[in-house]
């Protein structure tokens, strides 16, 4: 089975202390095997079968307002 590699548009992630809190948050969301962030990019690449909602969700919760790139 190959991974489902999903990605998203994240705001006010500015620095490693965002990433650590985004990744806590994310270890909540059922299916998830990885995610990565480009600051500079504004970007998440999320490994694993999620719901994109899910995602969505957490982040935005943990003060990172996001929305899916693309699936």
């Amino acid at each position: 089975m190959s991974e489902v590699v999903t990605e998203f548009f994240v705001q006010g992630m500015k620095c490693g202390g965002c990433v650590s809190n985004a990744n806590t948050a994310l270890a909540e969301v059922p299916g998830l095997v990885s995610a990565e962030f480009d600051l500079a990019a504004g970007t998440a690449r999320v490994v694993g079968d999620v719901d994109p909602q899910a995602v969505c969700l957490a982040l935005s919760e943990a003060g990172y307002p996001a929305v899916v790139k693309s699936a």
